[in-house]
This record gives C-alpha cells, structure tokens and sequence, in this order.
C-alpha cells in the first residue's frame, strides 16, 4: 500500500481555542513526533464557504467558525498508521498525562478522521 495521510478534525470546547493550540504546539505534536509520527501541519478553521447554483446564478454563503481545530499526519501504510497509533494511544504518558487535558480542552465525541490518498500530480505525497 502507498502512504497515505489521515486529516483529523476536532472541536474544540468554546473558549479553548488557546489553551488547545498551545497544548498542541507545546505537548502533543513533539510527543507524537517523538514516537515516530509525522505531522505535516495543523490549522484553525476560521470559517466555511457554501456555494450555491441556483437558476443560473452563483452564490456564496460563509459561516464563522473559530472551534474546529484540524491537522494532517502521514503513514506509509495501515500496519504503520497501528504500529504508530499503539506507541502514542497505549504510552503510559499518554494515559496517564495527556489524554486528561485533551479531555479537558476538546469534545472528543466529535472527533472525525479522514484517510487521504494523494492524487498523482499532488505536491504533497
């Protein structure tokens, strides 16, 4: 199998957006890079667009956001993406540390992971 990427989307619990992205920034990411993660970047959902044809005519619909947090991590294959998830999930920091904060900063109920596969002319592979 190729690598692949996994986009996993977050909402962040309101007014958390700060203390999330400095946890982020500070714990999680070197931690999981530190296990063997690659993480090729991370973003704040400032708003969305909707476009709607109707009769001919275009329009466009934005909505504000500023709760959904979004990141992008790489695997070279599904057994890479387990192998990486038990090193992470399983640590003994992990459970004992920093999962009480994710727990405290985002609703992780709402959590939605995305697996991508690059198209052939992609920059990112």
């Amino acid at each position: 199998m190729k690598p692949f990427f996994e986009l996993r989307v977050y909402e962040v619990l309101p007014g958390k957006m700060n203390e999330w992205v400095e946890f982020m920034e500070k714990t999680i990411i070197p931690f999981q890079r530190g296990k063997g993660m690659v993480i090729k970047a991370s973003f704040v959902l400032d708003s969305t667009d909707s476009f709607l044809v109707s009769d001919g005519e275009r329009s466009l619909s934005s909505v504000n956001d500023g709760n959904t947090f979004v990141w992008i991590r790489r695997f070279e294959s599904v057994d890479h993406k387990k192998d990486l998830y038990k090193a992470v999930y399983e640590s003994e920091e992990w459970t004992t540390t920093i999962a009480p904060t994710v727990a405290k900063l985002i609703d992780r109920n709402t959590i939605v992971v995305h697996n991508l596969s690059s198209t052939p002319d992609s920059l990112l592979k």
